[in-house]
C-alpha cells in the first residue's frame, strides 16, 4: 500500500533532525510531507563528541573540506569556497536523545500544530525484542497525535564498533521481521514499518533481503510496508595533509575525522554515493516486483539527492519517497525548497 506521504519528499533520519528545534524546522517546511527523526535507541545512544563527528566535503576537490565541529584554529575554507562540498563523511552514531524523549519532541510539535498534517517516521534501532517495544511506544503516541505515524528500523548504520548491520545477514533479518510481525498482532496495525538497508554492492544482498522477507510473511502478507535505502557506505576515509607528521620529501597525512576507533573511517554520503543508491533503488524495486506477496511494500529512495535532476532520478528507479541528508546538512531546509523548484521537479 502506499504510504500516503504528499509531497513525496522527505528528510532522511540524520543528525540534523535530532533535537525539539530541528524537528519543529522540519515539520514547518512547506516542502516536505514527512519528518524523519534521527534514529533512536530506547535507552539514548553515549554520544561523544571528541570521536563521533561529521564533514562536508568538495568530492572534486579532497582538500576542500568542512570538519564539524571546526576547529577554533582551522584554516579550512569558508562555506564559500567549497561551493561544490556535496558530499559528507560521518562517524556518528545515533541520536543521543533516548526514543522517550523523541517521542515526546513529536507529540509537543503535534500540540503546536493541532491538525492533522504531514506524518512523522520514527527511526530506532536496537535488538529484536527492543523493536518490538519501540514499536508499542511508538503506537501509544499514535493514539496521542493528529499525525500519521511510522517506524523505520535502521538495520544499516555501518560506525558502531562489533555490530555488523544486521541487513546483511539473512538470519538477522529474519529474526527483526518476525519480531515485526509479532508486534503489529500485539500492539495493532496502527504503525506502518520499515527498515533502512546498507547501499549493497553485491548481487547477492537482494537475494538475502527477498528471502528474508518471504520467509517471515504473515497471513496479512509482508511484514514491512516500506524500505530505505540506503544508508552510508562504511569503510570510507577522508585524508588531509598534517605538516606536523611532514619530512622535507614526503607530505604527512592524518584522518579528517576522530572516530571510536581512532581511525577515522566513517560513512560516506552525498553525491559519491548518488549512482549507487540508484542502484540500490532499482534492483529492490525489481526484486519487490518478482514476488506477488511483496508487489506492495514502498520503496523510500535516499542518496546524494540534493536538487531536481537527483529527485527525478531516484522517482525513476521505483523510488516512491526521496530522502534528503547531506543537502539538508549544507543549506537546512531550503534544500527542499530548491528541490521542488527546480525545472525537473516533478512533486
Amino acid at each position: 500500500m502506499p504510504l500516503n506521504i504528499t509531497p513525496p519528499l522527505i528528510n532522511s533520519s540524520n543528525p540534523w533532525a535530532t533535537t525539539l528545534s530541528d524537528l519543529r524546522s522540519l515539520y514547518k517546511c512547506p516542502y516536505t510531507g514527512a519528518v524523519t527523526t534521527r534514529t533512536s535507541t530506547l535507552q539514548g545512544f553515549a554520544h561523544n563528541a571528541a570521536v563521533h563527528q561529521y564533514t562536508f566535503f568538495d568530492p572534486h576537490n579532497l582538500d576542500c573540506i568542512h570538519p564539524y565541529p571546526p576547529a577554533s584554529d582551522s584554516s579550512s575554507p569558508a562555506p564559500s569556497q567549497c561551493a561544490r562540498a556535496s558530499a559528507s563523511l560521518n562517524t556518528l552514531g545515533y541520536s543521543p536523545l533516548p526514543l522517550s524523549e523523541t517521542l515526546h519532541n513529536v507529540e509537543l510539535v503535534s500540540a503546536e500544530v493541532g491538525w492533522r498534517g504531514k506524518g512523522w517516521i520514527i527511526s530506532v534501532t536496537g535488538t529484536a525484542e527492543e523493536i518490538k517495544e519501540c514499536y508499542r511506544l511508538i503506537s501509544l503516541v499514535g493514539e496521542k497525535v493528529v499525525m500519521q505515524l511510522y517506524m523505520e528500523i535502521n538495520l544499516s548504520c555501518p560506525n558502531i564498533s562489533g555490530k555488523p548491520p544486521p541487513a546483511y545477514d539473512q538470519v538477522s533479518l529474519v529474526e527483526y521481521l518476525v519480531a515485526v510481525g509479532e508486534a503489529k498482532r500485539e500492539f495493532g496495525y496502527g504503525v506502518k514499518v520499515g527498515i533502512k538497508t546498507p547501499p549493497y554492492s553485491n548481487p547477492r544482498d537482494f537475494g538475502v533481503v527477498k528471502t528474508a522477507l518471504m520467509e517471515s510473511l504473515g497471513r496479512d502478507g509482508a511484514t514491512v510496508d516500506f524500505i530505505t535505502a540506503a544508508n552510508t557506505l562504511g569503510m570510507s576515509l577522508l585524508l588531509q595533509s598534517d605538516p606536523h607528521n611532514s619530512s622535507e620529501t614526503s607530505l604527512g597525512w592524518t584522518p579528517t575525522l576522530s572516530s571510536a576507533d581512532a581511525e577515522g573511517i566513517g560513512g560516506l554520503a552525498g553525491s559519491p554515493l548518488h549512482p549507487l543508491a540508484l542502484g540500490n533503488v532499482r534492483m529492490l524495486r525489481r526484486m519487490l516486483d518478482s514476488e506477488d506477496a511483496l508487489r506492495a511494500i514502498s520503496i523510500v529512495g535516499i542518496g546524494g539527492v540534493s536538487d531536481a535532476a537527483g529527485f527525478g532520478r531516484m522517482k525513476s528507479v521505483g523510488a516512491e519517497i526521496v530522502g534528503v541528508g547531506t543537502a539538508l546538512g549544507r543549506k537546512g531546509v531550503d534544500a527542499f525548497r530548491e528541490i521542488s523548484f527546480g525545472p525537473e521537479a516533478r512533486l
